[in-house]
């Protein structure tokens, strides 16, 4: 065995978990993305899915999709910098500007992809990245790429925002960079508070609206419409794979900015660029957004009542306000011990545990679509009050 074999071989968590019967990862699902779903030959209920709109199986998208290989083929074979930029690319940019309110867009081909490339190439060795400790993983690694000084506050605490803003030498550039919507806690930015602090100290502000769009704000772009912080958001970042039901991803901004990104991050020059199916299926999401707002309001319906329900049951499920409900544990094993009860009573949920969380904080993901029917949603709720009782949890 060589070394690195024998230094890997000593990594055994996932066996241990198979051992035990609680391993939560690579359900094999052989069925649509849906409300429900079929695993092993079983129908399970979906609440596991980053889908918000429900638009996955929308005909409408896979007609897209399908007319969109017919014309361009399955791919670009090349990056958007050489030979992969296609009229339907630069057709959605100018879209997504216009969405959310930003003069010039660029379409990378993951969502991940956009935090790696942006958030490393946009600030110097004596700039400053300052961002909250809850952020996606994705702009942790884009900050890891970058050479600049990085300053962490805690979660949404705005007091721990300025006192590392005051760190900062004034005549540097200093980012904010937050999610809008926080992924496992779904709660939001304090955006108008974040937008005072950056004009004090000199600061501009990045946001991952990633789990936002589709959701909040007008049509469904985004929480910085929804607090009205967007001519003061130099950078809007969203995804292509929640409510847009695709693959790929985009920043906006001011034509200054996107022009230097789009000769700098290395993650779109040196990238595959989005398929021809994947940019056709967000701009026929993005078309359903704006001419749907039906969906939109019956996913808050569904939010609304769930929250209520989930906290009249006494689950713990933190300061969320949006279609991302965390049911905390605090517990790893116990965490996954609850997400295989809730399986086998048919309900699929997604466990967080550490390192992606602190392991006081692990918890069960529980997230909504606007195809869910109130009688699914009653349906999980009650299989996941008997499981957490089971487990002694409430």
């Amino acid at each position: 065995m060589n070394l690195l074999d024998a230094k890997l071989s000593q990594y055994t968590e996932p066996q241990k978990a198979q051992a035990l019967g609680i391993y939560p990862y690579f359900r094999k699902i052989e069925s649509e993305q849906s409300t429900e779903v079929i695993i092993d030959g079983r129908r399970v209920l979906m609440f596991g899915s980053n889908a918000y709109l429900g638009l996955t199986n929308h005909p409408k998208l896979k007609q897209a999709a399908i007319e969109a290989v017919e014309k361009y083929g399955t791919g670009c074979a090349g990056s958007r910098f050489l030979n992969g930029t296609l009229d339907s690319h630069l057709a959605l940019e100018k879209r997504l500007a216009e969405f959310v309110g930003k003069e010039d867009a660029i379409i990378f081909s993951t969502g991940f992809q956009v935090n790696l490339g942006v958030v490393s190439c946009l600030t110097g060795r004596e700039d400053y990245i300052i961002w909250d400790e809850l952020n996606h993983a994705s702009i942790i690694e884009g900050m890891r790429l970058s050479f600049s000084q990085k300053l962490k506050f805690r979660h949404n605490d705005m007091a721990s925002l300025e006192k590392r803003l005051q760190q900062c030498a004034p005549e540097k550039i200093k980012l904010i960079v937050v999610d809008g919507v926080f992924s496992m806690e779904g709660d939001r930015a304090n955006l108008p508070e974040i937008v005072r602090l950056a004009k004090k100290y000199n600061a501009s502000i990045m946001v991952d609206e990633a789990h936002s769009l589709g959701i909040l704000g007008k049509n469904g772009s985004g929480l910085c419409n929804e607090t009205g912080t967007t001519d003061n958001v130099d950078l809007v970042m969203g995804t292509f794979s929640k409510s847009f039901a695709s693959l790929g991803g985009f920043v906006a901004g001011n034509k200054t900015v996107i022009n230097y990104l789009r000769h700098h991050a290395r993650s779109y020059i040196f990238s595959a660029s989005c398929t021809p199916a994947s940019t056709a299926a967000a701009n026929a999401a993005l078309d359903i957004m704006i001419n749907e707002p039906e969906r939109r309001e019956h996913l808050w319906n569904l939010t609304h009542y769930a929250l209520d329900r989930f906290r009249s049951l006494g689950f713990e499920i933190g300061h969320t306000t949006t279609p991302i409900i965390p049911l905390f544990i605090r517990d790893n094993e116990k965490t996954f011990t609850v997400t295989r009860d809730a399986f086998e009573e048919g309900v699929f949920v997604n466990p967080v545990v550490a390192p992606a969380v602190a392991p006081t904080d692990t918890l069960i993901r529980f997230s909504l679509m606007a195809t869910h029917t109130m009688q699914q949603l009653d349906e999980g709720i009650d299989k996941l009050y008997k499981v957490f009782r089971k487990n002694k949890l409430l």
